[in-house]
C-alpha cells in the first residue's frame, strides 16, 4: 500500500551520495485531471507545490487523452503527429504504431542521452489495440508496465511488465495507483545511474474508481461552481452549445457525484506521490530529482452545460495543472509564461544533456525553471481538435472540429462550420461573452493570422510561429 506522508518536515534524506552529474527525471501525469483543485491533496501540495514551481499558464495541444500524450511523446502538435482522435483508424495507439511514431519519442531521447528509462501506467489510448501484440515493448523503454486490459477500472487488470502478461485481482492491494507507486519506488531504489520515469497513474479518468481507503472521503463536497456552472447565457455561442440544454437538478447532483468520486481517484495518485519522494529520499536521490507533475487534459463538470467531458477550447479542458520541483527551481514559485506539452519533451532531453528530435516543435522550459526570462518565448499556444470517424466515439462529444489560439489575453477559436469563438481572458477570465460579433476588426484579424501560421507550423518554424504577432 502506498503511504500517506502528512508530517511537517520534508523526508530525511540520506547522506554520503554525491550530485548525480545527470539529474534524475519523473514525470506524474496524471489523466484528466482539471486545474485549480491540487490544494486538496496533501502529498502534491506539500512535496511539489511548495517545493517547486507551478505553470500558470499550461495549455494542453488537444483536450482529449491520445492525441495529447502523443504531444508529450513527440513534441510535436496534432497537424504534425496526426494522431487526430483516441481511436483507430486516423487516433489511438493503432495510428501512433502505424506510422511509426515510436521509432523517435522522449523515451529513446532519454535513452540516447545515457538514461535508465521507464514508463509505468498509461501508454496510449486502446494499447496494444489490433496492431501490436500484448508483449509488445516500444523502443526507449528499460522498464515497462503498462496494462493491456480494464485500463480505468484501478482492479481486476492486466498488465504487460516487460514482455511478461501479469494478472492483478481485487484485493485491496491490487489497487493500480499502488502497484505503480511499488513499481517506482523499485526502479528509483534499483537505479544505479540517471533515470527518466514516465508514470502515469489513470485517476481521476471515469469511471474514477478509488482504493478502498479513500471511499469514504469528499462526502459532503460538490463540484465547484464558477461563474461558467450551467451557463445561463448561450445566445451568441456556437451551435453546438446553444443546443445544449440546461442542467437540471438531477443531473447537477450526479455532477457532484462525479466529482467525489474524482477526488478520491485522486488520493491515490497523491499518496504515489508520496511514495516516490519518500523513495527518493530514502536512497538520497531527491536533491537530484527533477519531478513533475501534469494532466494531459482537463475536464468540465456543470461547467458551459457540460455535464462531463472535455474535447471543448475552453479553459476548463485545456488548461492543465504543471508544477516542477527540483535542482535550481524555486520553491513555492509561480511562472506565468505560456507553456504547452510539446514543451515536456524539449525540457526533459536539456534537463538531461540530450537532444530532441528535430521535427521537435516545442520550447525547453528549461530557463522559465531557474526563474529566467528568454529574450523571445511563445505569445501563443495552439488547440486542435478532431472528430473521430468512429460513430460510437464521436457520439461522446458535441464540438465540431476546430482550431484555437490561447494568447496570454485572449482565447480565438475557428470551428470546422465556420462559426468562431473570441474570448477577453482579462475581462471575461470564465469565458461567458464571445465577443467575436463586436470585437475590433484589426485584433480578430491579427489573431486569424497567428493561428493560421500556426496551423501551418511544422518542426522549428514553430517556435517563430509562436512568438510572432500581437
Amino acid at each position: 500500500m502506498a503511504l500517506l506522508l502528512l508530517t511537517a518536515a520534508e523526508p530525511t534524506i540520506a547522506t554520503g551520495e554525491s550530485r548525480a552529474s545527470k539529474p534524475n527525471i519523473i514525470l506524474v501525469l496524471a489523466d484528466d485531471l482539471d486545474s485549480g483543485h491540487l490544494d486538496r491533496f496533501p502529498n502534491i501540495t506539500r512535496h511539489l507545490v511548495r517545493e517547486g514551481a507551478t505553470f500558470d499558464r499550461f495549455i494542453v495541444t488537444n483536450s482529449w487523452c491520445c492525441p495529447s500524450r502523443a504531444s508529450i511523446l513527440r513534441s510535436q502538435y496534432v497537424h504534425s503527429h496526426r494522431v487526430l482522435t483516441n481511436t483507430a483508424p486516423e487516433g489511438g495507439f493503432d495510428r501512433f504504431f502505424a506510422t511509426g511514431l515510436e521509432r523517435s519519442t522522449l523515451g529513446v531521447w532519454m535513452q540516447q542521452a545515457g538514461y535508465r528509462t521507464g514508463l509505468m501506467g498509461k501508454y496510449l489510448n486502446h494499447y496494444p489495440g489490433a496492431a501490436a501484440a500484448p508483449t509488445h515493448v516500444p523502443p526507449g523503454w528499460n522498464d515497462w508496465a503498462v496494462p493491456v486490459r480494464r485500463l480505468y477500472h484501478e482492479y481486476g487488470y492486466r498488465l504487460n511488465e516487460n514482455g511478461s502478461l501479469v494478472d492483478y485481482g481485487w484485493a485491496e492491494d491490487d489497487y493500480l495507483s499502488d502497484v505503480l507507486a511499488r513499481k517506482a519506488a523499485d526502479f528509483i531504489t534499483t537505479s544505479t545511474g540517471p533515470f527518466f520515469l514516465y508514470l502515469a497513474p489513470v485517476g481521476p479518468h471515469n469511471p474514477a474508481n478509488p482504493a478502498v481507503r479513500h471511499m469514504d472521503e469528499f462526502v459532503l463536497d460538490q463540484a465547484p461552481r464558477p461563474p461558467s456552472f450551467n451557463q445561463a447565457d448561450v445566445t451568441e455561442e456556437p451551435a453546438w452549445l446553444r443546443e445544449t440544454p440546461p442542467l437540471t437538478d438531477g443531473q447537477i447532483a450526479r455532477v457532484d457525484e462525479r466529482f467525489r468520486s474524482r477526488m478520491r481517484s485522486m488520493l491515490g495518485v497523491d499518496d504515489l506521490v508520496g511514495t516516490v519522494v519518500d523513495a527518493l529520499a530514502r536512497t538520497g536521490k531527491l536533491d537530484d530529482t527533477y519531478v513533475v507533475f501534469a494532466s494531459d487534459n482537463g475536464f468540465h463538470l456543470g461547467t458551459h452545460r457540460l455535464k462531463q467531458g472535455k474535447t471543448t477550447p475552453f479553459e476548463e479542458a485545456i488548461k492543465v495543472p504543471f508544477v516542477v520541483r527540483g535542482p535550481g527551481v524555486r520553491p513555492g514559485s509561480v511562472v506565468s509564461d505560456l507553456a504547452s506539452t510539446v514543451d515536456i519533451a524539449p525540457t526533459f532531453t536539456e534537463l538531461g544533456g540530450g537532444q530532441a528530435a528535430a521535427f521537435a516543435e516545442g520550447r525547453s522550459l528549461v530557463p522559465l525553471l531557474r526563474g529566467q526570462r528568454p529574450a523571445q518565448w511563445r505569445r501563443h499556444a495552439l488547440v486542435e481538435f478532431a472528430r473521430p470517424l468512429d460513430q460510437a466515439s464521436a457520439a461522446q462529444t458535441p464540438v465540431p472540429p476546430y482550431h484555437a489560439l490561447r494568447t496570454e489575453t485572449h482565447t480565438y477559436v475557428k470551428y470546422s462550420t465556420g462559426e468562431r469563438q473570441l474570448y477577453d481572458l482579462t475581462n471575461d477570465p470564465y469565458q461567458l461573452r464571445n465577443l467575436i460579433r463586436v470585437a475590433d476588426p484589426a485584433l480578430v484579424a491579427d489573431l486569424d493570422a497567428r493561428l493560421r501560421a500556426m496551423v501551418a507550423c511544422s518542426g522549428a518554424t514553430c517556435r517563430d510561429a509562436d512568438a510572432a504577432g500581437g
